[in-house]
């Protein structure tokens, strides 16, 4: 009897094994079919979220574009009143005293900075300040006793910036009493 079930277990065991597991699909054409499909639905998917990422890159890019140009228009708009002052400045009665003229040019300027100021752009401050190589180009040195050594003693050009960038270091004569400031070569 023990040989009988033996063979009978044998048998079982290469039924088993003849047979596919059940993770792997029937290679009945109605599967091949099912899968063909199901990979052709998922390639259409793919390629609509590839078309639909490239036009997002392509309406970003025109936005951004956009934007900048509307920004660039907008600040030149807010420019034009400043040009149209100094003109009539130029175009005023030459029988007008340098002082009226003086005063129209500093009311003009004042006119100018609030336009930079509304748009974030400042001067950077240097009279009297320590050198900083990254805000301050040193143009020239000079030795005045009654000031701190490496300090900024005049500024021949304002320098301008938005935050932390610069836009313009300020051109400035640094006071050297001792060595040249850092960054600074004399010469």
């Amino acid at each position: 009897m023990k040989a009988a079930s033996a063979t009978h277990a044998g048998k079982d065991r290469i039924t088993d094994s003849q047979s596919p597991p059940a993770s792997i699909p029937d290679s009945t054409p109605d599967a091949t079919v099912m899968l063909q499909n199901e990979l052709a639905v998922q390639k259409d998917d793919y390629l609509r979220l590839a078309a639909d990422f490239d036009n997002f890159k392509k309406r970003t890019r025109r936005d951004s574009g956009q934007k900048a140009a509307a920004e660039k228009e907008s600040f030149i708009l807010d420019l034009l009143p400043v040009l149209d002052n100094l003109e009539r400045a130029l175009t005023c009665d030459q029988s007008n005293s340098s002082a009226q003229l003086r005063q129209g040019v500093e009311m003009t300027l004042q006119q100018l900075v609030r336009l930079l100021h509304s748009n974030g752009i400042e001067a950077v401050e240097a009279l009297g300040r320590p050198f900083d190589p990254h805000r301050h180009e040193a143009v020239s040195l000079r030795h005045d006793h009654n000031q701190p050594n490496d300090v900024v003693l005049e500024v021949i050009q304002r320098g301008y910036c938005r935050g932390d960038k610069m836009f313009r270091p300020a051109r400035v004569i640094v006071n050297a009493l001792e060595e040249s400031p850092k960054g600074v070569h004399a010469g």
